[in-house]
Parts: structure tokens; sequence; C-alpha cells
């Protein structure tokens, strides 16, 4: 019998335990044992639910119990969770977690700490919910050197901007829609100002480059900017709006950022709507991936959080994932990476079209039908410093969004 403690029963972790009660004759035949749930660790009382003659109150419990193999952490936050995980791999206890707070911060030292120990810490549904991508990158990709990875990491923002985009509904009213649907908090800020999506690349950055990427140093912006004539214009260009959070190698450089694009309709993500998250990858030697599916969400998270559980069951005494080093990777910045632009404008595009390209070299100029007094153009390629500097001598400017592809 293999024993795991389950700590926090909100959301994920009574999902935890539902998945493992309805699938527990397959989960119990993969592992080649039992899977057993000998506690659960929360601050409330849960009466009537059957959990209630497992709860316990006082982790001691769990981290002293020689019987406890395999903990599952789903509280979420920073603190208790990073004490209770490393107290617990310290223990010899392995531990899978989806808390992307947790891994971005303290993921190298975890890691160091399962390895010296010959067990493990895994954290599958920390980057995309349902979608697996850690085990993929950590197995079936080995063999690559990953040149690009760029997703669709948040649900709350991803349904947004489709709304936007198919319905033309302003950014306040699908805030509201989201939030009432249960999509978005009541403070939405880690979702839509790019927080939740910067941490998953974050992650996803230290685990292809074998170093520690800081999601401090992440370029973020989130998608409180974008308007419906934003979409208007992505319409008349025949792309639509996406949050990106995306890491790419250039040369030796990595860099990675989290920020609304255009995309045109030849890209992968181009069609990736409502809640749904998907994840490109190129290597270089695979090529082009794609992985796609429910990002988060109660069953889609636990279903992770529970791969995991088996995968490490299945290895009780066997390190399996690959480390990154605590070593800071300088990732590189934003001013030098090239990329094209969409600009928004005050003015008439006739009289100002060769003062713009005196500056931003030969452009296209684009414009939405209804829209007066304004209109849009795209830029060629060119660093975000030189864009920065020549937007500088524009002050009617009224938008930029970045163009992928």
């Amino acid at each position: 019998m293999v024993n795991i403690a389950v700590m926090g029963y909100g959301t994920v972790g009574s999902g935890v335990v539902e998945v493992i009660n309805t699938n527990g004759e397959r989960i119990n035949q993969r592992i080649g044992d039992e899977l057993n749930i000998k506690y659960v660790l929360d601050l409330r009382e849960f009466p009537g639910d059957p959990i209630q003659e497992k709860l316990v109150h006082d982790f001691d419990t769990i981290v002293n119990d020689p019987d406890v193999q395999i903990v599952v952490e789903v509280m979420g936050g920073i603190e208790p969770a990073y004490t209770f995980v490393k107290r617990c791999l310290q223990a010899g206890k392995s531990v899978a977690t989806s808390n992307k707070a947790l891994v971005a911060k303290h993921g190298a030292e975890l890691l160091s700490i399962a390895r010296d120990n010959n067990i493990n810490f895994l954290f599958e549904a920390s980057v995309g919910g349902g979608i697996p991508i850690i085990r993929p990158l950590n197995s079936s990709m080995t063999a690559d050197e990953i040149e690009e990875i760029t997703g669709i990491l948040n649900g709350t923002t991803n349904y947004m901007l489709s709304k936007m985009f198919y319905e033309g509904a302003d950014y306040d009213e699908v805030l509201k829609e989201a939030q009432d649907k249960g999509y978005a908090e009541r403070n939405p800020e880690a979702d839509v100002e790019g927080f939740d999506a910067c941490r998953k690349i974050a992650i996803l950055s230290s685990l292809i480059s074998g170093q520690q990427v800081d999601f401090e140093d992440i370029y973020t912006e989130g998608i409180t900017k974008i308007t419906k004539e934003d979409m208007m214009y992505a319409k008349s260009l025949g792309m639509t709006i996406k949050l990106l959070a995306s890491s790419k190698r250039d040369g030796d450089n990595l860099h990675a950022i989290v920020a609304p694009y255009m995309l045109q309709k030849e890209h992968p993500l181009y069609n990736v709507n409502d809640v749904f998250n998907a994840i490109f990858v190129h290597g270089n030697v695979l090529g082009d991936a794609m992985f796609y599916g429910s990002g988060a969400g109660k069953l889609p998270t636990a279903s992770a959080v529970v791969a995991d559980v088996v995968d490490e069951a299945k290895h009780l005494n066997r390190n399996i994932m690959t480390m990154w080093k605590s070593d800071k990777l300088k990732l590189q910045p934003i001013a030098d990476t090239s990329k094209r632009y969409f600009v928004r404008i005050k003015g008439d595009a006739d009289a100002m079209k060769a003062h713009l390209e005196s500056k931003f070299g030969p452009i296209e100029i684009v414009k939405a039908e209804g829209l007066e007094g304004e209109f849009g153009f795209l830029t060629e390629t060119m660093t975000e410093g030189t864009y920065e500097r020549n937007a500088g001598e524009f002050p009617s400017i009224l938008h930029m969004i970045r163009v992928e592809g």
C-alpha cells in the first residue's frame, strides 16, 4: 500500500480526492499497488463529508508519520506551503504540487532536496492545469534543444479576449461576466495583469534553460489596456489578439515575455478560444509540437496532480525529475529583442505617413470601419529599443500591440 496525504481541501484538493475515488481501480493497476489517502490537512471541518474521518489539523501528524510516502500540496501561496513541502522532502517524502508561485520561487531548491533524498518533487499541474507539458519536456523531448515555448497559459484572460473579439464587447463588460461565471476572482489582478502567466513561463524557462529564471525579471504586460477598438483593427487585418507567455532562444540568450500579441490566422494559437489553454513548443530536432486542453478547473488540474502521484508511486526510491540550477539566468533585455508592432495613433494617415516612415521605415496603414480621427499602422521588424525611441517622437500614439509571426 502507498499512503499519501493531501494538504489543502479546497477546489483542487477535493478534486484530487475525487479523481482517486473515481478512478482508483485503474490508478492502482498503473501503480501496481494500492493508493491510500491516509490524511487530509485543513484548518476547517467538513461535517458530512467522508473525508472528515481522515482530516487532521496539525502538519506534524503528516511529516512525522513514516507510513506516508507521498504528500500532495494544493494549499497555494508561498507560506506555509514552502515550509511544509521542504520539511516533507527532507523527511524523505515525495511531493506533488499544483502551486505555481511555490515552484517559480523555490523550484530549484526543492528539486535539489528531492534529488539528494532520492525522491521526487513534481509539479505538472503548476503550469498548464490539465495539459501535460512538464512531463513531455522532462522525458519525451529531452533529446531536443527547446528553442521556443509560447503559450496561452491563462484561461481567464483568454476567455475575456475571445468575448471581446467575437462579440465586440468592451473590457469592463467581459471582466464582469468572467467574474459572474467564476472564471475571474473578485480581485482579478493576477490574471488580467499577466502575473499568473508570468510565473508559469518562468517555470518553463527554468526547465528548458537548466537555470533559475526569476518571474520578477520577465517583462509582463496584461490585457487591461486592450480595447474593442484594438479588436476592430485586428479583425480588419485578419488577425486576433491573445495574451501570450513566451520564452525564446536568440543565439546564446534566452528572452521571456508576457504580453498581448496580434496573431495571424496561420499561427497555431489563433483558434485557441474561451477558457482553453495551449502551449506551442519548437525543438531543434522535433520541430513544432502543440499541447492543448483545459488549463484550469477542479478536475483537469486534479488529474495532473494525481498523474504526478502515480509517477512518484512508481518511482518511490528513484529521482526522475530534470534539475535546474539555483544560479540565476540573466535574460536578454527586452530592448534587444526584435519583432513587428501594430500601432494606433490619432491623426490623418495621409498627412502623417511620410513622417512616420522617416522614423519607423516602411509601414502598412490600417483602418478600421467606424473609427474616426485615428488610424493604425504595422511596422517592419525592429528591436523594442528602436521602437521605443521612435515612438517617443509621436505623443499622439494611443496604443501599441506586438505582432507574432
